[in-house]
């Protein structure tokens, strides 16, 4: 299970190109230790610093240097010309004493490349925030932090300012956070996720939770949200006004918000019994409400700890409308053993079930037990027919994710080619002479539509390793993704960064559709997952 040390041990967790002179001076103080200096492949794209322009909510979340659990979440304005004229941000370090810290960014700068790639910067009275992002689209992206202050990684996305107000959120809400909750004696791993009911004048009255808190004896079931929650955007900072950031309670947990617009906040909760950040969703109103109307195809992606320590899973499956599963196939790299499952005589009990008790809430459940590795339970919160997100309860289990809507397939070569955005993250597993760190990827790679030596990019990545704190700026990547027969189950996509010596990351890699993908690193060495789209 999840545990935690300070103070130079270490913490077990969870755990989304190219003129090189417009990054000189930024590397020169980041960097505790860079890769060769080996030009990387010429920037395509159309990006440049007039793509960033407007408000934009980010979130974070990894290890500070000590090894505690570390997130953030804020807003930043970019004015179109490389400049950030105002940001806020809330962070929760719980190496630092007090653990939650409000900060005020005065200015800041970003240089934004052709092919998305960039840095930004963000000065406050206390020192500069240091990022390394990459855009999906003028309206979002990925960042890592670039400063060795802390191993974090998350994204950032378009605020409307118009919705910076209370009635702007109003309606149901999914939402899913996870991080570290704590007990008298320990720290261990924790998911939340369920659907609030917001009125529009600060109430947040109902609702349902699931909760799976390594310091409970096990997974909490359906649990009721209590009446007298309530929200607020901050009224007298103007902060609200400003940034969208506001407050929210409930269950006796406290939260602080970041409006993107109605239908989605950043969230990170600030008390004494567990410190969690993720997203809140607005529920469409055509989720299924029943067996009959959850049908097609799904892939998903979760990531957390188990009992063996680190662990990743993706898959997909199919859902045929009377409750049963079909055609799964699963990828799985807890702590460094893989394993790999497909549908056959090995498979029982292959079900799923809208909750009857809880209707309307979107809440269902899955099930299926491989004879080689057990049974695997999961709970899910529908967004909307194509969207969900996902808890792990399988036994020793914590984790949680995305589950997607799968497109129809064949995916092909031709079909799936484009720039794309990426970013992992994760864990590496060390050896005999090194203990497990956090490890965050972004970056930006072009696949073409040949069978072979189709990918070739750029990335920038950040660890806190046993030998330093390195951060590699603009790494050349290239490698090969090989489709499987019609593209709907495991692929398999080889990635090799040109440092020194070269590293070669081995990857399962799940189609959403022909422009996104889910990835899961199947290597022995180390546990990364996330996610790669086309740019547009």
């Amino acid at each position: 299970m999840f545990t935690r040390k300070h103070l130079g041990t270490r913490t077990t967790l969870r755990g989304l190109c190219v003129a090189m002179i417009l990054f000189a001076s930024f590397y020169a103080v980041s960097c505790g230790s860079s890769s060769p200096v080996i030009p990387p492949p010429p920037p395509l794209g159309n990006f440049s610093n007039a793509s960033l322009n407007g408000h934009y909510a980010f979130s974070m979340h990894g290890l500070d240097l000590n090894g505690a659990y570390f997130s953030r979440v804020g807003s930043f304005f970019a004015d179109g010309n490389g400049n950030i004229t105002g940001a806020l941000a809330d962070l929760a370090d719980h190496g630092l004493t007090p653990p939650y810290l409000t900060v005020s960014y005065s200015a800041g700068t970003y240089s934004i490349l052709p092919s998305g790639q960039g840095t930004l910067s963000l000065t406050s009275n206390t020192g500069v925030l240091q990022l390394s992002i990459v855009l999906n689209s003028a309206s979002q992206g990925f960042l890592v932090e670039t400063d060795l202050l802390a191993a974090s990684q998350g994204n950032f996305s378009l605020q409307s300012p118009a919705a910076f107000s209370q009635t702007a959120i109003n309606g149901k809400y999914v939402f899913d956070v996870s991080g570290v909750s704590f007990s008298a004696t320990n720290v261990a791993a924790i998911s939340m996720m369920g659907e609030i009911q917001t009125d529009g004048n600060g109430m947040a009255a109902s609702g349902v939770m699931d909760v799976n808190d390594g310091n409970a004896p096990g997974p909490s079931g359906a649990i009721s949200i209590a009446p007298g929650g309530a929200y607020q955007l901050d009224p007298a900072n103007g902060n609200g006004a400003s940034f969208g950031r506001g407050t929210l309670s409930m269950n006796g947990r406290n939260f602080v918000f970041y409006i993107v617009d109605g239908s989605r906040m950043k969230w990170m909760e600030e008390d004494s019994s567990a410190s969690t950040q993720g997203d809140a969703l607005q529920q469409s109103s055509d989720i299924a409400t029943q067996n009959s109307a959850f049908m097609g195809s799904f892939v998903y992606l979760i990531n957390g700890s188990t009992s063996a320590g680190k662990f990743a899973r993706a898959a997909r499956f199919s859902a045929d409308g009377n409750g049963n599963l079909g055609t799964i196939h699963l990828d799985d790299n807890n702590n460094g053993k893989v394993a790999a499952i497909q549908q056959g005589a090995n498979l029982s009990k292959a079900t799923y079930a809208i909750d009857p008790l809880n209707a309307g809430s979107g809440r269902g459940t899955f099930t299926f037990t491989d004879s080689r590795y057990g049974t695997f339970y999961y709970v899910f919160y529908q967004i909307s027919p194509a969207q969900a997100v996902l808890q792990d309860v399988s036994k020793g289990t914590i984790g949680d994710g995305a589950m997607l809507a799968q497109a129809a397939g064949p995916f092909t070569n031709s079909a799936v080619a484009g720039h794309y955005a990426f970013a992992w993250d994760g864990m590496d597993l060390g050896s005999r002479n090194a203990i497990p760190f956090e490890k965050d990827f972004t970056g930006q790679y072009t696949l073409s539509s040949s069978n072979t030596s189709n990918v070739s990019g750029a990335a920038d990545f950040v660890d806190l390793g046993l030998n330093g704190k390195n951060f590699h700026s603009l790494v050349p990547l290239t490698g090969n993704l090989q489709i499987t027969g019609d593209g709907t189950s495991s692929n398999t996509c080889q990635f090799v960064l040109d440092t020194s010596p070269s590293a070669t990351l081995n990857y399962k890699a799940y189609f959403v559709d022909s422009q996104t993908v889910l990835l899961l690193e199947v290597d022995s060495s180390s546990v990364l997952s996330g996610i790669a789209s086309q740019q547009h």
